[in-house]
């Protein structure tokens, strides 16, 4: 199937070039006139890009882009500079656009989330855990360390594994928690997958690091297993 086969399938013309559409519908222009609100993914994206192909404009290669991941920019996140490159149309300069862009609007989330936090629920370590595991292709385990109001002190990452899995030392996570003076721990790691089921391993992990902490007077509030959509608290359903 050829490009242009390509955008009549999603029910795209190939466009002419950029210069030639009615000022207000080119992607700056659009952007300057109405506001960035009013562009649209591919349009933003056709101005990371900056240009074309021959036949195709910057916004028309944009939305091959987006077509290829069902118009998820979850899933745009998730690609490689490689990835990006087998795009017809798309350099290594401009698939480091684009990955460049993807990496600051997630670092903005971080930022938002670096502020003063204090956890009431599962959903509070969820939401304050997505800049840091979201779309990742490989297993991380990290803990969160907590002063006694529940308020967060630190994160950090414990390990880093594959796809399928990553080992977290107990001894590791406790010294940090000791040389950081915690008064309670949240363990959360992360499945590429998507599947919420925890694993035995994940089972006997948790209890052995709760059992330690009673003894260390380092309570574990939770254990939470991150996915991209959704999220499984062991403290929720009753296993800690």
């Amino acid at each position: 199937m050829t490009i242009t086969d390509t955008l009549n399938h999603y029910g795209q013309v190939p466009s002419l070039a950029i210069k030639s559409w009615a000022e207000e519908d080119r992607p700056r222009e659009k952007l300057l006139l109405k506001g960035k609100a009013a562009l649209s993914d591919a349009e933003l994206i056709g101005i990371l890009i900056g240009s074309g192909t021959p036949k195709l404009t910057a916004v028309d290669v944009a939305k091959l882009i987006l077509a290829a991941v069902s118009n998820d920019l979850n899933e745009l996140a998730k690609l490689s500079v490689k990835d990006l490159m087998r795009h017809k149309g798309i350099g290594e300069a401009k698939a480091i656009s684009i990955v460049s862009a993807l990496e600051l609007g997630r670092r903005r989330k971080e930022t938002a989330a670096a502020a003063r936090t204090t956890i009431t629920c599962s959903t509070d370590i969820y939401n304050y855990m997505k800049p840091h595991l979201l779309d990742l292709p490989h297993e991380e385990f990290w803990i969160i360390l907590l002063n006694r109001a529940n308020v967060i002190m630190k994160k950090i990452p414990v390990s880093m594994g594959g796809v399928a899995g990553t080992v977290a030392d107990p001894k590791i996570i406790f010294k940090h928690a000791i040389e950081h003076l915690a008064s309670a721990i949240i363990l959360v790691h992360n499945h590429p997958s998507g599947n919420l089921k925890p694993s035995a391993a994940d089972i006997a992990l948790t209890k052995k690091v709760k059992e330690a902490g009673a003894l260390l007077d380092l309570p574990i509030l939770d254990h939470l297993i991150f996915a991209d959509q959704s999220y499984y608290s062991f403290a929720d359903e009753g296993l800690l």
